[in-house]
C-alpha cells in the first residue's frame, strides 16, 4: 500500500475508535398539544412546533425521534414514551424532552391531565444517559420546578437535567394566528441548525444555545418574553453536533 494511503487509513481508524464516537446518539421525545378537550383551551402552534423539532432532529445522524400530538399525548402515553425512549439510552447518549402546550405551576398539561416536574425528573433520572435536556415551550414554563420538593429526594436521583424554558415564571409563551411557529421554537430551530455556533466548531453548546435563543426570543417578542435555563451542567455541555 502507498505510504500516504496507509497513513490516511490509520488516521481514519483512529477517529472511528475515539471513545463514545460510535455509540453516542440522541433520543428525542417531542410532545405537542394544540387541541385540548373542548375548545376553550385550544392553541394554534404546539403541534406544528413539535413536528418541526422532530423534523430537525431527524436530519441528524444517530438520532431516534418519537412524536406525540394532541389526543395521543395523554399523561399515560407521555410517561410510557419517556420510559421506552429514555431508559434504553447509553451513557454517552443525549436524551431530550420537547414539550409544547399548556403549562401550570409545577408541570405540563397533557391532553387529559397534569404531569408534574417530579414525575418528569424521575422518568429522566432512570436513564443512564449523561446529557439530559428538557425544552419547555409552555405557558408559565418558568414555574416548571415549583412544588417538586414535595417528592422525597430519595425517590429521584440527581438527574443533571438541563431545563431550557420558553419564558419566565410570570410570562406566557407568545403565539398569534399569523405565526407559523412560536418565538421559542423558531429561535430553537435556528440555534440547533447552527446559528448558535459562535466559534464555528460545528457543535452547539449549552452556553451558545442560551445566548442565541434568549437574544432571538427577546427580539421576536419585542422584549416581552425571556427564556431561562436551569440545571447542573457545564457551559460546554454539547447540545447538538451538526
Amino acid at each position: 500500500m502507498n505510504p500516504k494511503n496507509l497513513i490516511t487509513t490509520v488516521l481514519a481508524i483512529m477517529i472511528l475508535l475515539l471513545p463514545g464516537r460510535l455509540d453516542a446518539a440522541i433520543r428525542l421525545l417531542a410532545v405537542g398539544i394544540a387541541d385540548y378537550p373542548g375548545t376553550s383551551r385550544d392553541l394554534s402552534l404546539p403541534a406544528n412546533d413539535a413536528r418541526m423539532i422532530k423534523t430537525l432532529y431527524d436530519k441528524i445522524p444517530g438520532t431516534t425521534t418519537t412524536l406525540l400530538l394532541n389526543e395521543n399525548a395523554t399523561k399515560a402515553a407521555v410517561r410510557e414514551a419517556m420510559t421506552k425512549v429514555f431508559a434504553s439510552a447509553k451513557p454517552d447518549d443525549t436524551i431530550i424532552l420537547f414539550f409544547s402546550g399548556h403549562g401550570y405551576d409545577g408541570g405540563f398539561s397533557t391532553y387529559d391531565g397534569h404531569l408534574n416536574y417530579a414525575e418528569i425528573k424521575k422518568g429522566m433520572a432512570a436513564s443512564p444517559a449523561k446529557n439530559k435536556i428538557i425544552f419547555a415551550d409552555a405557558t408559565f414554563s418558568g414555574n416548571l420546578r415549583r412544588n417538586s420538593e414535595s417528592v422525597s429526594p430519595d425517590k429521584i436521583k440527581d438527574a443533571n437535567i438541563m431545563l431550557f424554558l420558553a419564558s419566565r415564571s410570570n410570562e406566557q409563551s407568545i403565539e398569534t394566528p399569523s405565526m407559523k411557529s412560536g418565538h421559542f421554537a423558531t429561535a430553537l430551530k435556528e440555534a440547533l441548525s447552527g446559528k448558535a455556533d459562535s466559534n464555528r466548531d460545528r457543535t452547539v453548546t449549552a452556553k451558545e444555545l442560551f445566548t442565541y435563543v434568549s437574544t432571538r426570543v427577546k427580539e421576536l417578542s419585542r422584549d416581552t418574553q425571556h427564556p431561562v435555563m436551569w440545571g447542573k451542567f457545564p457551559d460546554t455541555m454539547p447540545i447538538v453536533k451538526y
